[in-house]
């Protein structure tokens, strides 16, 4: 039986996580950052027992063996230069991504810090069609690509938004935002609304379907949603907050270094994955010619498959694709490609799939290819014959 932070949800090691035992029972936690919330939450009181973990070598630490891994190749670029293509087309994508890998991290803070359990339980947690569309809606708010949006949707884990929910936003958010909105439309003109509205209604129709599963139990509950009362009011509880807090500037280093402490504490579960997205799409782009890109991904249903494996691989951001996608538009006048490559790159990424895997479910993490890139396939069809 899987030990789980009983705040954030992850699975850990009892023999290198936090262990704290109160009146005979045992806690374990990833983080001291979850211990001390969870010591806050609960109310607890002296006497109990609190047992440091075993510190794990740095070389088994997994963030250290993604960075490791990804100097060394780009070191060895300098000698040799058959690795010289991969070293640029890996700093080109940190140049695109590294702001909203900042940016979702920063952001990961300040809602693991400001925004309480209850907000996020009240709103993306009920059984009711209101969780999947305020999800979408929330989505649409994040102007962050997908890398960023990962940091993010893990953090509505942890607060208690229910999984179907996680699932909507993490599929809405990085083609569903307004910033790519904006840029979709410059590059496809009208087409660029059509691509919008239809990876909304693939959010909202997987988010059904994610609940639907839920209730059969084919797929992980979130432990970390909490019972809210309806006559809770976020609007009040804001307000109350306003008005009860003091700024003053040791105060001010105190919410700084919260929000740092969140940052940190989500960084160490999702950038080692991003940084293997990267490395990994990084070799692909600079170990196959674009051109056989374009020669295989024609208005046909073999070009939307190969669209398809190729969006599993080369997905990294939603501004990097975007412009990627126009290309393969111009190249073979097949939108629903276009639409492919940039929605299968969410639903198929190994990224995005690790993530819900190690701290979602794993349930969870095989159902969405399973749910989302059929309907996605579907639409590549139709518009591939629509706009022929």
């Amino acid at each position: 039986m899987p030990i789980k932070d009983p705040i954030c949800g992850m699975t850990v090691d009892p023999k290198t996580a936090i262990k704290l035992t109160k009146e005979g029972k045992d806690y374990f936690f990833c983080s001291s950052l979850c211990k001390d919330k969870f010591i806050r939450q609960e109310n607890i009181k002296e006497p109990f027992v609190c047992e440091p973990p075993r510190k794990q070598p740095f070389f088994k630490n997994k963030l250290f063996i993604v960075i490791s891994l990804s100097v060394v190749l780009i070191a060895s670029s300098y000698f040799l230069p058959s690795l010289a293509p991969l070293r640029n087309a890996f700093l080109q994508y940190l140049k695109v991504i590294w702001w909203a890998m900042l940016a979702g991290l920063v952001l990961a803070g300040i809602i693991d810090y400001y925004v309480p359990r209850e907000y996020i339980s009240k709103i993306l947690s009920k059984k009711s069609a209101a969780t999947i569309f305020n999800a979408v809606f929330l989505g649409f708010l994040m102007s962050a690509c997908s890398h960023g949006i990962l940091a993010l949707s893990i953090q509505l884990h942890k607060k208690g938004a229910s999984n179907p929910a996680v699932v909507s936003f993490l599929l809405a958010s990085p083609w569903a935002n307004f910033t790519i909105t904006v840029m979709l439309v410059g590059f496809f003109g009208i087409k660029g609304i059509f691509i919008i509205i239809c990876a909304i209604i693939v959010a909202i129709n997987t988010g059904f379907i994610f609940m639907f599963l839920e209730k059969k139990g084919l797929i992980e509950k979130n432990k970390n949603v909490i019972e809210v009362s309806d006559s809770f009011s976020i609007l009040g509880d804001v307000k109350r907050r306003f008005k009860e807090y003091r700024f003053t500037f040791p105060g001010l280093l105190l919410d700084l270094k919260g929000v740092a402490r969140g940052s940190l504490a989500i960084s160490g579960m999702v950038l080692w994955w991003i940084i293997l997205g990267i490395l990994i799409a990084s070799i692909t782009t600079a170990y196959i010619p674009a051109h056989l890109f374009h020669k295989f991904m024609g208005p046909t249903l073999v070009g939307l498959l190969i669209t398809l494996g190729l969006a599993t691989v080369i997905e990294v951001c939603s501004e990097g694709s975007a412009p990627l996608a126009f290309g393969i538009y111009q190249n073979t006048g097949a939108l629903g490609n276009s639409f492919v490559f940039l929605m299968a790159g969410v639903a198929t990424d190994y990224t995005e799939i690790g993530l819900l895997w190690t701290n979602v479910g794993r349930r969870v993490a095989l159902w969405l290819p399973v749910v989302s890139v059929p309907q996605i396939i579907l639409i590549g069809i139709l518009a591939n014959i629509i706009f022929k």
